[in-house]
């Protein structure tokens, strides 16, 4: 490739870049004419993709960390024949595929959802983490890179510490990230926030790192081959760039290396967009356009790609002729069926607790599912991952076949390896910690729930009955707040979450059955730390009921006088006090077990109403903000929760202090119904 082709594309991409923030009146356009060298150099040069078939499993993958340099990513996808001069041009429009922050588009290019910073590079070492599983499984023909790009807000964000640690500690060789260090964020100058080095600060954490000018094309070709030769230790290239790189002035002066560039039009910050374009070698008049160049090239650079993509396609069927039953395996993992499990076989204790009854289920899981990841934030032995752990082993640096991660103390970090493994593809990831903690890992959560991503979340200790440790560590909000992403919807108009408080040992069985077969979104077990006394009639065949969201538990005959409603240890405590209830004022009464409102919601008008009917006083109990069960009790029904933080003692105490007793729930109805 001649130096002056190499130049134009990556101006042509500028210019593009330019263009489609000027004609939006918003974005940034400094960041993504900084990068244009790197980026354009890497797809066309280095990375392994089908241009024809952009979902291909064995696909270099590439991870934009800030997901405000997204005309970067749009206009060189564009190079490669994935957008139109028309998508681009309707950038940051309703109902364009081109969205101000890039959303995950597999059909284009687009690898992830990115725009809360850091996330987006943990997902790659997430999707790198599972690259090095599936290689060792299935062999290294299979091998392929993970690509991902940070800018300085990124290495800023605490998250890239947990992601630059577990990178390091792994040794992934098959992780290249480019730091695109120009200097400016939005508001300053990094010099004003930081004085740190970053080359020694990924050096001690067991990277390569190699630095060069970001606009050199022959530096950054020197560094992605020599990332080629390194193969068990992740690959950091800083490229120090220039903010705005091209820009002038109307009197064409350089307009380069100004903060303004970073977060608003050329035009805007004090740029002449006009003079900027021509300096690029674009028409002003006409700014979006590929030049004929520059698509000769690429189409030559596409071409080669797809025959280098079918080479390894006819590698891989000559493996799956001489290897039948892994090649099975291998399109299994792939695919969004469900593993098969005979969930009826597993053999749960009774009156256990559901964090326990999940590691029962996880034990299992560790015998007959394959391509699961589990991961805990060091609380295995106590969020009972370790069930999965003690029948597998650890990742560790050179050997990938375990399948268990210790991400250490790292709560978002781990929920943003997980998207990045299930945006790879081939891995069932799980992810483990105490409930109250669930607030460290919420941006990921949400971002796995706007990308659809299937995650399984174990949220152990789910209540104020984690006892003497106390407020900090007792959730009383937390349910209500990720019971939100229940009632949110996603781009498909359906529940953005599948989220799950288990009553009993066999519904923990049952709850783990419909988070491994909800492939469509990312699904949530709220687990208890304490014992629960399993329900009446309790098997995993009756639990089967709760696949609709809600069921009943317990019905009296004739006319009912009281609808009692709840989810996880409530509703034991709430058949105590029915059975008081009924004994001591001889109401009828009917106990619901909800593990799932969002998913109740969805069923049909009349099972809805034969589960809660509309005519009957409502009862709830919840160990949470009264709001989390209000839903199901209805305006003119009574939601008992709790309205303060917790306090350290015995949970046992806590349960008398705060009323979640039998006696309690008796008092607290006989005082609703004026008895």
């Amino acid at each position: 490739m001649s130096t002056d082709i190499a130049k134009r594309a990556a101006d042509n991409i500028r210019v593009l870049s330019a263009a489609m923030v000027e004609k939006a009146k918003s974005g940034h356009p400094g960041g993504a004419m900084g990068g244009a060298d790197f980026i354009h150099i890497l797809f066309s040069e280095y990375m392994e993709f089908d241009p024809t078939d952009r979902g291909w499993a064995l696909r270099d993958r590439f991870f934009l960390d800030p997901g405000h340099m997204s005309p970067m990513l749009y206009s060189q996808l564009a190079l490669t024949g994935a957008y139109t001069m028309e998508e681009l041009a309707n950038f940051r429009q309703w109902g364009s595929p081109t969205p101000g922050h890039p959303e995950v588009d597999f059909d284009r290019g687009v690898e992830n959802t990115s725009g809360p910073l850091g996330q987006g590079h943990t997902m790659a070492v997430g999707a790198a983490i599972t690259e090095r599983f599936l290689a060792q499984k299935f062999g290294l023909w299979s091998a392929h890179n993970i690509y991902t790009f940070i800018s300085d807000g990124g290495i800023q964000e605490e998250i890239s510490q947990g992601a630059g640690r577990l990178a390091g500690y792994l040794g992934l060789g098959n992780l290249v990230m480019f730091y695109d260090s120009n200097d400016i964020q939005l508001s300053t100058e990094t010099n004003a926030v930081t004085v740190e080095d970053t080359a020694k600060k990924y050096e001690a954490w067991g990277w390569v790192v190699k630095t060069i000018d970001g606009h050199d094309h022959a530096q950054i070709r020197e560094a992605l081959e020599e990332s080629k030769n390194i193969t068990d230790q992740p690959y950091l290239i800083i490229g120090k760039t220039v903010m705005g790189k091209g820009a002038l002035t109307e009197e064409g002066e350089s307009f380069e290396r100004k903060v303004s560039t970073h977060g608003q039009p050329l035009g805007a910050a004090g740029a002449s967009f006009r003079k900027t374009i021509e300096n690029l070698g674009g028409d002003s008049d006409q700014p979006f356009a590929i030049f004929p160049d520059v698509a000769e090239y690429y189409k030559k650079c596409m071409e080669e790609k797809a025959v280098q993509a079918n080479r390894k396609k006819a590698e891989q069927e000559t493996w799956e002729k001489a290897n039948p039953e892994l090649a099975e395996q291998f399109h299994k993992f792939f695919s969004k069926d469900a593993p098969n499990v005979d969930y009826a076989s597993i053999e749960q204790k009774a009156d256990a607790a559901s964090r326990g009854s999940s590691g029962t289920v996880l034990a299992h899981f560790a015998d007959h599912v394959e391509n699961m990841i589990v991961m805990s934030a060091d609380l295995s032995n106590s969020d009972k991952t370790d069930g999965f752990l003690k029948k597998t082993q650890p990742m560790v640096k050179g050997d990938f076949s375990g399948q268990f991660v210790h991400t250490g103390v790292s709560e978002l970090t781990m929920g943003a390896l997980a998207n990045g493994m299930a945006l790879h593809g081939g891995v069932i990831p799980v992810c483990g910690t105490f409930f109250v903690f669930s607030d460290y890992m919420k941006p990921a959560v949400r971002l796995a729930a706007l990308m659809q991503l299937p995650v399984k979340y174990v949220w152990t200790h789910d209540a104020f009955r984690v006892g003497e440790d106390g407020p900090t560590h007792q959730p009383v909000e937390q349910e209500a707040q990720i019971r939100l992403l229940e009632k949110l919807k996603n781009h498909h108009g359906k529940n953005s979450m599948l989220v799950m408080r288990p009553a009993d040992a066999n519904e923990s069985t049952v709850a783990w059955q419909m988070a491994m077969e909800n492939t469509d979104t990312p699904s949530a077990l709220i687990l208890s730390r304490q014992n629960i006394p399993n329900l009446p009639g309790s098997s995993y065949e009756n639990a089967l009921k709760a696949k609709k969201g809600a069921y009943i538990v317990e019905k009296d005959q004739g006319k009912l006088d009281l609808v009692m409603v709840g989810n996880g240890s409530e509703v034991s405590t709430m058949v105590e006090g029915a059975a008081m209830l009924r004994k001591e004022k001889g109401l009828k009464i009917q106990v619901v077990s909800a593990i799932s409102e969002g998913l109740f919601r969805n069923q049909p008008a009349e099972y809805q109403e034969e589960v809660l009917p509309a005519d009957v006083p409502r009862y709830g109990l919840t160990a949470g903000l009264p709001v989390t069960i209000e839903g199901l009790t209805g305006a003119n029904g009574l939601a008992n929760g709790l309205d303060h933080f917790g306090y350290s003692a015995p949970y046992k105490v806590l349960d008398e202090e705060f009323g979640f007793t039998g006696k309690a729930v008796y008092e607290a109805v006989c005082n609703f119904l004026k008895l």
